[in-house]
């Protein structure tokens, strides 16, 4: 199961981290971009490709410290059909470096459309016959508000292909509260709601160590939401942004794990994207900066929570 890989990695780099890649041209090095730009111009192929080379040191730094990334669809797709290549290069070498993805993609609909997103990003696309990945992630983070309809088609594929999803539960944004704390009848609020209902699709989906393939986003902004939904949602793992540039500490991420320091990983992005700018260094250490701050953040919550055990 896709998560049991990913406890793994966990466990061995004692490291409950992702690494958040949504690249923008200002986080990266004047170097990067020229030299891309010398290449193909200030085109759309010419920022794609800064990126991709941006990713690509932060991958070669990370790989032995991160256990995984968090490509954001949309910092791609602003640049075209270029950018989208560029998140496809940036998952395959991901992958090829050993690192699990998980594609920011937050994608909702139902049923055949559902099944399409769920081949292109997680599965297996046909072309007359042959059987090709598009996209090839290990997990992909959805809106679960259309409900079963949406969710169904996923799990299929996470079945055939060694997937996960993530679905969005309780949002680290400000005006999350809007809808999710709104209380439905019996005084349950819809975040509390929808982690049940993660609980419910992932019951037949169980990995080898008590989680599903039916994680959640649960942002960590709100720690005493945090705190309840753990206790809630023994079998689901939780992706948990809002930590660093967002506001939230090891103290705030902390209630997302069960007592082998397991069920969670937390994302950290512009912290560790952006480490090289808040330090002031050369630009070219930038790959080094951005595994500096890493380990910072690892030990930071690791000192919190103690030895992760599978």
């Amino acid at each position: 199961m896709s998560f049991d890989r990913l406890m793994e990695k966990i466990e061995a780099l004692q490291n409950p981290t992702v690494a958040g890649l949504d690249p923008k041209l200002s986080y990266i090095p004047q170097g990067i971009r020229e030299a891309a730009y010398a290449k193909y111009g200030k085109t759309l192929e010419g920022a794609a490709e800064a990126l991709l080379q941006f990713n690509k040191g932060l991958i070669d730094a990370l790989c032995g410290i991160v256990p995984a990334v968090k490509p954001q669809c949309a910092y791609y797709e602003m640049y075209g059909w270029q950018g989208v290549r560029a998140l496809h290069d940036t998952i395959a070498y991901a992958r090829e470096k050993g690192m699990f993805v998980i594609t920011d993609g937050k994608r909702n609909d139902i049923g055949t459309t559902m099944e399409a997103y769920a081949a292109g990003h997680l599965g297996a696309t046909d072309v007359e016959g042959e059987t090709i990945r598009a996209f090839g992630a290990d997990a992909l983070t959805v809106n679960g508000y259309l409900g079963s309809d949406g969710i169904n088609p996923l799990l299929k594929v996470c079945d055939a292909q060694d997937a996960g999803i993530f679905v969005l539960v309780k949002t680290s944004n400000p005006s999350s509260g809007e809808l999710q704390d709104q209380q439905l009848e019996g005084e349950e609020t819809v975040y509390e709601a929808m982690g049940r209902m993660c609980e419910a699709w992932g019951a037949e989906h169980m990995g080898k160590y008590g989680y599903s393939s039916v994680g959640a986003v649960v942002g960590a902004t709100y720690p005493e939401q945090l705190r309840e939904l753990r206790a809630a949602l023994p079998h689901t793992f939780f992706l948990v942004p809002g930590y660093g540039a967002q506001g939230g500490a090891a103290d705030d991420v902390a209630p997302a794990f069960d007592d082998r320091g397991m069920g969670a990983v937390i994302n950290s992005s512009r912290g560790i994207m952006c480490a090289w700018q808040k330090e002031g260094c050369a630009e070219q250490d930038y790959a080094a900066a951005a595994a500096r701050e890493a380990v910072r953040m690892r030990d930071e919550i690791i000192a919190r929570i103690g030895k992760i055990t599978l």
